[in-house]
């Protein structure tokens, strides 16, 4: 058909487009005149496509058509007339011309809310539904037959904006396009409109948008939000006009805290609290305001209006200032009328609409995208300058600190002060679990206790699961620039430096650690981790594959990496952030989400990550974090049907368990890190000295909780008892005590269960027949101590030769020079393959030896030297699946092969 489309705005250039898709002719586009030297969104398309464009500034003079406007009109034939969004008076001369007639779109049900403000009054009205119809243009004032009508839910808090966005303009584009397709196919219905329901309301202004606060508070918020943005509701608060926007119902204000606000007219005081101005209704039920607007044109946060003067402006960097001048450019091609754009340009002041601010934001977004801008910060920063400090500031991350609300148990130990959250972390926020459930988290070194932390349960697991779904699916993370969320990683890294000392700190306290220990390794580790995450993050990269079988031969397959979705990690106690940081940095460096347990007797080390990971900008719902118990937290975890991969490192039974219920659930993506009992061969060309050393570190670093631990020493006959003598005199220099003492050697173990179960340990290799030839028991002193212990004689029927101790335990047994092949059969002969080792001078037999070890790592002349660009991860009960380097990145990725015909 022929068509002529008579509107304007982003909608109208919609509508315009997806016409011209179907096929149909514009012939001609009839808009608004320029304002402030640019043209309209519809007039700047058609432009482009080079069709004729009328603007003319009015259709009728004194209540007549102009007749050369008609004229003009006429002499594009048109067929039938597209009015998707029109502002002007239309004749009906206009009207009636086209053979098929004309459509309009209004913004409601009609015959409900007939007028210009429809939307305004379907929200002040307090409709529960809403929604647009396509009617036939009539002499009346939206009075016309139906063509079709679409209804959606009016939500509690939507406002003009939201349900606009939501549901008026995607869909009505699409339904006023659909009632063209029907009128090109006769089918077009004319329903004429009942006279039951039928309303009209007067326009809404600003003059006639002030609050009567003689309502009930929902009453209010309706108001509020059924004229927000335009014009505005507003009241008289010190003798000037200050307009509301943001409104939201509050469903409990007995226990608000702030400063109150006289307002005129108003049944009670406002409240500024650090949410916004709670505003109160005739009902003394609540509302909360998040922003609020000055006669001068300034938003603000309603929760800083008792706020004065500025914060200092922020010195800009080099790549800033770079970043100012894509901002800059934005501005100047936004502002066309403007010649240049200057510190003090103001945005609106030089011709910016709404349709602007919506075209602003989106544009910072392509230039930064962890600048994620709301319209409210447009209008709260309208000044070229003002709004390139706001946009750094983001960048930076600044203000996450004052938005983000922390109770804090605070020590004054190892010669500083450590603060320490105790809550859940769940969506950007620490809050308590529910029932505000807690238990006692202990120190093991004096068998105190620490603080209460919140305790989760199954609904915190589904809040925080949700959080992290919505992060993914809906938030700025997944869509972030790989670059830009490395950044952010980076930036992670570097807080954690800067709170190297207190973690370290904090882990000793909580896990037992040696500070010395925990500040080189548990932290040390954890931020080089992070480091080299945040390097791969826009290295994630597919293959391009030929493929020969199809035909005709022109095709291109390539593959995709993509993220998973929401990742549960659940952790261990013997290194409570290196594990987190393991984990976590490679999952979050594709762009997933996650939903992490601590270990329950090591939680602190993890919340604060949480608190860093808040201030570093990662945004809300990116990271969780839920103290709890394995069999409820946990549990929940592997059964719940959001969460797509379960990462674990811990006990090779919980595996089993949660693999198995992974399986059950959801078929879920699993990665297992689970027991070991890694062999160390010690032949008689070793270097000794050096054997000795790092025999001893494989069993006793990190008090002996360690996965990859040399669970089995296996020592060549000839040097055996002159190994096991030197191991006694350097056992018996070890300095056991306070792991915050500089020089201490051997912390406690990590709690008392753990304590009682190497004592049974012991006690079962001495009924065994295995030689205890120094230590075996619990140090006589407060906290869960054990001393380092050697057994000799171990044979490969004990118990204590085949179950991991997980503690500062070394197992010796012999083997004859020259029987390479048996002991390897011997180092094999387990279930386990985490890791394992050999001491030899000999190149031949050392790669001969690390070739038929059956374990995930082999360490050849050394032992833990762990790196985190090395693949790390078991063979057998195990596990599978690799922490560090490249090779992690594969856990948390999902392959997607396209194929494509040319």
């Amino acid at each position: 058909m022929k068509i002529a489309v008579i509107g304007q705005s982003l909608f109208g250039q919609e509508v315009y487009k997806e016409l011209r898709r179907d096929g149909h002719t514009i012939v001609g586009i009839f808009t608004i005149p320029d304002k402030d030297g640019k043209a309209d969104p519809l007039a700047t398309e058609a432009e482009k496509d080079g069709v004729t464009v009328f603007k003319f500034p009015r259709w009728r003079l004194k209540g007549q058509a102009i007749p050369e406007v008609v004229a003009q009109y006429k002499a594009t034939a048109a067929e039938l007339n597209v009015m998707p969004f029109c502002s002007q008076f239309i004749p009906m001369e206009v009207i009636d011309y086209p053979k098929h007639g004309s459509i309009i779109y209004h913004p409601s049900l009609l015959p409900r809310h007939r007028g210009a403000s429809a939307i305004n009054w379907t929200l002040i009205h307090g409709d529960k539904k809403g929604g647009f119809t396509v009617f036939w243009a009539d002499d009346g004032l939206d009075t016309g037959p139906i063509l079709l009508q679409r209804e959606c839910d009016v939500e509690e808090n939507d406002t003009v904006n939201t349900i606009y966005k939501r549901f008026l303009f995607p869909e009505g584009v699409k339904g006023t396009v659909e009632a063209v397709r029907l009128i090109a196919k006769s089918k077009a219905p004319r329903i004429p409109q009942p006279p039951e329901g039928a309303t009209y309301e007067c326009i809404q202004k600003k003059d006639n948008a002030k609050i009567n606060w003689n309502l009930p508070a929902e009453a209010l918020h309706n108001w509020i939000r059924g004229n927000d943005k335009v014009p505005g509701a507003w009241a008289e608060i010190g003798g000037q006009k200050v307009t509301f926007y943001s409104s939201t119902l509050v469903n409990n204000a007995t226990n608000a805290n702030g400063k109150l606000l006289e307002i005129l007219g108003a049944s009670r005081p406002g409240i500024v609290t650090k949410e916004g101005l709670m505003l109160f209704g005739n009902d003394s039920k609540a509302l909360l305001v998040q922003n609020v607007q000055f006669e001068d044109g300034k938003m603000i946060p309603a929760s800083q209006y008792f706020c004065t003067g500025s914060s200092a402006a922020v010195e800009l960097t080099e790549e800033e200032k770079n970043f100012a001048e894509q901002i800059k450019s934005v501005w100047q091609s936004i502002l066309t009328n403007v010649s240049q754009i200057e510190d003090s340009t103001d945005f609106f002041k030089s011709g910016a609409a709404s349709m602007d601010v919506v075209r602003l934001v989106e544009e910072v977004k392509l230039c930064a995208s962890t600048c994620q801008l709301q319209n409210e910060d447009v209008y709260m920063n309208t000044t070229f300058q003002d709004f390139v400090q706001m946009c750094v500031r983001k960048l930076r991350g600044e203000g996450n600190e004052e938005e983000l609300t922390i109770e804090y148990v605070e020590k004054n130990i190892n010669n500083m002060t450590v603060k320490m959250p105790y809550q859940l972390f769940i969506n950007g926020e620490f809050v308590d679990a529910e029932g505000a459930n807690v238990y006692k988290t202990i120190n093991p070194t004096d068998g105190t206790a620490i603080c209460d932390v919140s305790l989760a349960q199954n609904s915190d697991v589904d809040k925080a699961v949700t959080a992290a779904k919505d992060a993914f699916e809906e938030g700025e993370w997944g869509k972030m620039n790989p670059r830009d969320r490395g950044r952010l990683l980076y930036k992670l890294a570097d807080l954690m430096e800067q709170h190297q000392e207190e973690l370290a700190t904090i882990e000793s306290i909580d896990s037992g650690a040696v500070y010395t220990l925990a500040l080189k390794t548990h932290v040390g580790m954890s931020i080089q981790t992070f480091r080299y995450f945040a390097g791969w993050c826009d290295k994630i990269q597919g293959s391009t594959i030929p493929i020969n079988q199809a035909r005709p031969n022109r095709n291109l397959t390539f593959t995709k990496k993509e993220p998973i979705g929401v990742c549960a990690i659940v952790i261990p106690w013997n290194y409570p952030l290196m594990m987190l940081a393991w984990k976590t940095a490679a999952c979050l460096a594709p762009g997933n989400t996650v939903v992490l347990k601590p270990a329950q007797v090591t939680p602190l080390t993890a919340l604060k990550f949480a608190e860093l990971a808040a201030k570093a900008g990662l945004p809300k719902g990116v990271i969780n974090i839920l103290p709890g118990s394995g069999t409820l937290v946990g549990q929940r975890l592997s059964d719940h049907p959001d969460v797509r991969k379960l990462g674990f490192t811990g006990s090779t039974k919980i595996g089993k368990h949660i693999m198995k219920s992974c399986a059950i659930s959801n078929v879920k993506k699993v990665s297992l890190e689970l027991g070991g009992k890694s062999p160390l061969i010690i032949f008689s060309d070793c270097d000794m000295g050096k054997a000795v050393r790092m025999g001893m570190s494989s069993v006793f670093f990190n008090k002996g909780e360690n996965c990859i631990a040399a669970g089995r020493l296996f020592v060549e006959e000839s040097i055996h008892d002159q190994f096991v003598t030197k191991v006694v005199e350097e056992i018996k220099k070890m300095k056991i005590g306070d792991p915050l003492d500089r020089s201490t050697d051997h912390g406690p173990q990590n709690h008392k269960a753990h304590l009682d179960k190497l004592v049974k340990y012991c006690e079962a290799g001495v009924s065994e027949g295995a030689i205890l030839v120094y230590g075996g028991k619990q140090i006589e002193r407060p906290g869960f101590f054990f001393e380092p212990t050697v057994f000799c004689d171990v044979q490969d029927h004990m118990h204590i030769a085949q179950e991991e101790s997980f503690g500062p335990i070394m197992i010796i047994s012999k083997f004859r020079t020259g029987e390479v092949d048996d002991v390897l059969r011997r180092a094999n002969r387990t279930e386990y393959g985490l890791a394992s080792g050999v001491f030899t001078q000999d190149i031949n037999k050392a790669l001969y030896v690390s070739e038929k070890l059956n374990a995930g790592t082999v360490f050849v002349n050394t032992y833990n030297k762990t790196d985190v660009a090395a693949p790390f991860g078991g063979f057998k009960q195990s596990g599978f699946g690799k922490d560090l380097g490249q090779e992690a990145l594969n856990e948390y990725l999902k392959t997607k092969a396209v194929t494509i015909e040319y």
